[in-house]
């Protein structure tokens, strides 16, 4: 849960319509740029934070842990991260991977925060 007390399975509703505007944004950049995914935009990236902050202990130690978590997974992109970055195009191409990093980063932090 943030500290803005939003339950962590609203914000983590909330990312699906920004899930998709990313989808639509990201797309129409891209083409306009001629670049599949500009480093310059980070949509993908705060939706995918987003994620992983929904569940996050309210806790420096927590966002802190969230943040690298995953940063370690969008940066390293293990399989099937990395196939999704390389085979899918558009807009969904350049939202989907970071998703998915997310979705490792939450597992990473439950077996994390569970062990501790």
């Amino acid at each position: 849960m943030l500290a803005l007390g939003i339950h962590g399975w609203m914000l983590m509703a909330l990312c699906l319509p920004l899930f998709l505007i990313g989808v639509y944004a990201c797309g129409v950049t891209g083409r306009a740029l001629g670049v599949h995914d500009y480093g310059g935009i980070v949509w993908d990236e705060v939706v995918g934070m987003l994620m992983v902050l929904a569940f996050a202990p309210a806790s420096w130690a927590g966002w802190m842990l969230a943040f690298a978590l995953f940063r370690l997974f969008d940066i390293v992109k293990p399989w099937p991260i990395r196939w999704f970055d390389q085979r899918v195009g558009g807009g969904f191409g350049v939202m989907v991977d970071d998703v998915i990093a997310a979705l490792f980063a939450l597992a990473a932090q439950a077996a994390i925060w569970h062990w501790l």
